[in-house]
């Protein structure tokens, strides 16, 4: 038997805790998701981070991110292991990860201090629909507990910009990352600049392109793209402008190759046109199309992480 608490009810039940964002991002297509999580403090971050490395389950990477707990995992269910350490060193965990309509269950384990964040942090989040708890459910000490925390299905989408900005006025990363802080649908996750091959001919000054990505439910998506592609052209001063859509976690190989090689090649528009169609970008012309060689190039750079930011050279 179970009983299910609203997360109202459970900042009633244990008092103020520390979850400020939580949100399932879903690509059923690959068979993967990213439980996205934010957090106040950097100590529990990192111990999440480790504790759920260490007992697998469907988590397949875990990162640190702005504040953010990014957990990658697969969509299913796998046994979770807390290792040798057990109850001395406590654990955290997911089992399952499963698709419910519009709606996605994860199954969550924690040993000791672990059952707090599950049970009572996450829990209360505002993210959450609502959480469901087995019968003998015990908080804290040396209790091994688990819970169900259900929360609405996202998916992701990453949008980028390019060619917004002259020499004179403007700049296409703060105009991305005004879109992100301002938009109204969905849930603003990242930021990126992507620097682009600095000895283009026609650049502003150094010849970078950006992208944000959302979480955001799969009914809005088309509202999210008619409001960034209008926000864009209002804030555009370049007759060049073009925003690039992609949804889905796995930025396809290919396309990821071409954002990397736009580093150092000097490619023809009909090149990008070519990659977006291949590899599922959507392709806007907000008031021209200059821009969309660097707009397609940040949707290949926005999964590599720091490297986005640089040429080859910075890494070799």
């Amino acid at each position: 038997m179970t009983y299910v608490l609203r997360p109202d009810e459970v900042r009633e039940k244990y008092g103020p805790m520390f979850c400020k964002g939580f949100y399932t991002i879903v690509d059923e297509e690959a068979g993967v998701a990213q439980i996205i999580e934010k957090c106040v403090g950097q100590g529990p971050m990192e111990w999440d981070a480790v504790n759920r490395r260490r007992t697998k389950g469907v988590i397949t990477n875990v990162r640190l991110m702005s504040g953010m707990i990014v957990m990658d995992t697969e969509i299913g269910e796998k046994e979770i292991s807390f290792g040798p350490v057990q109850i001395d060193t406590g654990g955290q965990g997911i089992k399952a990860l499963k698709v419910e309509g519009d709606e996605v269950r994860t199954t969550w384990y924690g040993i000791a201090g672990a059952s707090v964040g599950i049970g009572a942090c996450i829990a209360q989040c505002p993210d959450v629909i609502r959480t469901e708890y087995p019968d003998d459910f015990k908080i804290g000490g040396a209790h091994r507990a688990h819970v169900d925390i259900i929360t609405p299905k996202y998916v992701r989408v990453v949008i980028g910009v390019d060619d917004t900005d002259t020499k004179e006025k403007g700049a296409s990363w703060v105009t991305s990352l005004r879109l992100g802080t301002q938009c109204p649908i969905g849930r603003f996750i990242e930021h990126r600049i992507i620097q682009l091959n600095p000895k283009a001919p026609n650049k502003t000054t150094n010849c970078c392109s950006t992208a944000v990505s959302f979480a955001v439910k799969e009914e809005e998506v088309p509202a999210l793209i008619e409001f960034a592609t209008e926000f864009v052209r209002k804030e555009s001063y370049s007759d060049d402008t073009v925003i690039t859509v992609f949804k889905g976690l796995r930025i396809p190989e290919p396309l990821r190759e071409f954002g990397w090689s736009c580093k150092t090649v000097l490619y023809k528009p009909e090149d990008a046109i070519r990659i977006a169609e291949e590899n599922g970008v959507q392709i806007i012309s907000v008031t021209g199309m200059k821009g969309v060689i660097g707009a397609v190039a940040a949707i290949g750079c926005f999964d590599i992480g720091e490297a986005a930011a640089g040429i080859p050279e910075d890494f070799a």
